[in-house]
């Protein structure tokens, strides 16, 4: 019954005029957020955060702004994703995998319901969770500690391997890869300068912005400008609907609902983030589906590859507010702003604030779901201007994507360097793409690098050194069985599979 109380509290201030304006304004917002690519939810909400305290907004009324942009950014991200093989935020670069071959043989709108759709159940499962398990789920973020952090990333890397393809050793060489970069720049702990080759400009690293839109944006413009010069033609004929059909529902309901749950539990986990959780989502259905069904076609335009990205950073960017709330602790970089704009209003999040605050906590929650809905109505008729992008003819659609991407690059760091470093990665992604060389594991390999190193020295110097730490907790020792059972299990059952098949005809 508290529960029930406390959402009546909750909508009743959601459903008030202001607010609910509010909620409709942020996810529009978001959304073009999300569809600027380089922008990103933390870089939007920091921008909103003095607006709203120069504006007046009561405190419940700016964290539900905040929030609607956050989630809204999530939900755009998947457009240019889509579409455009640009990602719009970091955590839209696995839907790119499957999304933009689907867009490429004339399915755009029906991936952007399609994923629409995902990010709404991936949502609506954060929020129920939200409601139902809070403070259970906040014991279960505190018990992670740096060691569970660092076997929490070797899970994620063994997951990688459903990622390599045909060929393991092109993508254990593009991760590898991707690891390197994540190393350059000043070591956080000791303050040496990392392969920076004397560059000032290298001391804070690669950005992960720059290695993206490189990869994807510049990598993909300049393929397109290969075909134009080449007379072929770059746009894409439309299938004619604008909609999924229960079919492909039913085909990718059991995929959204299993990356949902993923991803709110990955959300929940503070620093993890959207990204990883998208990726550690997209392994997962990719090495499920692939060792079983024989029509899987990750990589290629397959719609599970589409909805469990979707649905899995949404659900984690969602459920991202619970150690925020809960803990007092950001569950990703954009928490971590909303909790500096409620220090503007004198307020400190942490668990006596759902005592204390209730309207606030419960207001935000009721809004999410309001938003959630905001956000599916808003997306879903907009498919076919979406779509309409993909018949703007090539000679346009080129300089005009890579303008966005360069503005988008410049925006965030002012730094001319960042866009020199974007076109050089972009024509090495270029040549990269030529000898068919897997991009996700290297994607992988810069997101998980530097919160893999940083939790394995964060380990090591609580015990001095002593490694035993990576295996004494029950938590790191089920993550080390599960990282084992993920590259030794596929592999032993297609082992198996073979063997039996030769078997009768021996």
């Amino acid at each position: 019954m508290d529960t029930l109380s406390n959402l009546g509290i909750g909508f009743g201030v959601a459903f008030t005029p202001l607010n609910l304006l509010v909620a409709a304004v942020g996810a529009f917002l978001g959304t073009i957020v999300g569809v600027l690519p380089g922008l990103g939810p933390i870089n939007g909400v920091a921008m909103l955060v003095p607006i709203c305290f120069a504006m007046g907004l009561p405190p419940e009324t700016a964290l539900i702004l905040l929030a609607a942009v956050y989630v809204g950014a999530e939900y755009g991200g998947r457009i240019t994703s889509i579409l455009l093989n640009v990602p719009g935020e970091a955590a839209s670069v696995m839907t790119t995998l499957d999304g933009y071959p689907l867009a490429r043989q004339g399915m755009g709108a029906v991936a952007l319901s399609l994923s629409a759709w995902a990010s709404f159940i991936g949502s609506s499962i954060a929020i129920l969770g939200i409601v139902m398990l809070a403070p259970l789920v906040a014991q279960f973020a505190l018990a992670f500690g740096p060691a569970e952090y660092f076997v929490l990333m070797i899970f994620a890397f063994c997951a990688l391997t459903s990622l390599l393809g045909d060929n393991p050793v092109k993508g254990i060489l593009m991760a590898a890869i991707g690891l390197a970069i994540s190393t350059v720049g000043v070591d956080s702990n000791s303050g040496v300068y990392r392969y920076t080759f004397d560059l000032p400009h290298l001391a804070d690293g690669i950005d992960f912005t720059v290695v993206v839109i490189g990869l994807f944006a510049i990598a993909e413009m300049l393929q397109m400008l290969e075909k134009l010069l080449g007379g072929h033609k770059v746009e894409v004929t439309s299938s004619g609907r604008k909609i999924f059909n229960l079919k492909e529902l039913a085909f990718t309901w059991w995929t959204t609902f299993r990356s949902g749950v993923m991803g709110f539990v990955i959300g929940v986990l503070p620093g993890a983030g959207a990204s990883v959780a998208s990726a550690v989502a997209y392994s997962n259905e990719k090495r499920l589906h692939e060792s079983s069904d024989p029509n899987a076609k990750f990589g290629h335009g397959d719609m599970r590859g589409l909805v469990a990205p979707e649905a899995a950073n949404n659900a984690a960017a969602t459920g991202s507010f619970i150690p925020m709330l809960t803990l007092g602790v950001p569950g990703s970089g954009t928490t971590a702003v909303m909790m500096g704009a409620l220090t503007l209003y004198n307020i400190t999040p942490g668990p006596v604030l759902f005592e204390s605050k209730p309207e606030l906590v419960w207001g935000l929650i009721a809004s999410l779901a309001v938003a959630n809905v905001i956000l599916l109505l808003m997306n879903v008729p907009m498919v076919r201007v979406f779509a309409s992008m993909l018949a703007i003819p090539g000679y346009i659609l080129v300089p005009g994507i890579l303008a966005i991407s360069f503005i988008g690059v410049y925006a965030i760091s002012g730094s001319v360097f960042d866009l020199l470093m974007m076109t050089a990665i972009g024509v090495v992604g270029y040549f990269m793409v030529k000898v068919k060389m897997p991009m996700a594991p290297l994607v992988l390999g810069v997101v998980l690098g530097d919160l893999m190193e940083q939790n394995f020295r964060r380990g090591l110097s609580i015990t001095n050194g002593d490694p035993v730490i990576f295996v004494s907790s029950t938590i790191c020792i089920t993550l080390w069985v599960l990282s084992l059972a993920v590259v030794v299990v596929p592999p032993a059952l297609r082992a198996f599979g073979n063997r039996g098949s030769r078997s009768p005809a021996g």
